[in-house]
């Protein structure tokens, strides 16, 4: 159940450009201090150029949710996430997966139970969606994430590349049923 001063909604095309904004934002205040500068400013320019979120907001499968509370900042988003269906990594081998591809929150909103919120939201949009698993890549060295990720019953099954531009890192793959 969500808070109730908590809204999540589908994006849509007409939020694309707010999608690279809160994107670059919220991954450089969750990274930007353990990352060289370089390293992030080229990951930044990339990932979250207006292009690139267009294309992976029109890839088959995929689903972009905002998530609002309009007592704390009307009409600005506090956090998203991403969820694509489709392809996994080798060392998913549950049925019928969908990757939480992002996972991010303000920096203001961690540890005040939104997170909790989207997160569940993710669950049972996968669900609904008729997916069966849900998995998600987070960096090794992210433990609050990874303690968070544990408390909804994900589960370490293995390790993938993560590019942050030079600095190719180790992501672990997490995954939990939905069934």
């Amino acid at each position: 159940m969500l808070p109730p001063t908590l809204t999540i909604r589908d994006a849509c095309r007409q939020d694309i450009p707010l999608l690279m904004d809160l994107g670059r934002r919220t991954f450089y205040d969750a990274f930007a201090a353990a990352n060289d500068p370089a390293d992030m400013a080229a990951y930044l320019a990339e990932a979250f150029e207006i292009k690139q979120i267009e294309a992976e907001f029109h890839t088959l499968h995929s689903i972009f949710l905002l998530a609002y509370d309009d007592t704390r900042r009307p009409g600005q988003p506090l956090g998203y996430a991403r969820l694509l269906g489709g392809d996994s990594s080798p060392c998913v081998t549950d049925p019928h997966p969908v990757e939480i591809m992002r996972f991010y929150l303000e920096q203001w909103a961690i540890g005040q139970g939104y997170g909790s919120a989207l997160m569940q939201a993710c669950l049972d949009r996968a669900l609904a969606e008729g997916y069966q698993t849900v998995w998600l890549g987070v960096w090794e060295h992210n433990h609050r994430a990874r303690g968070f990720y544990s408390r909804f019953g994900f589960r370490e099954v293995g390790r993938q590349s993560f590019p942050l531009s030079k600095d190719v890192q180790t992501d672990l793959v997490m995954v939990r049923s939905l069934v």
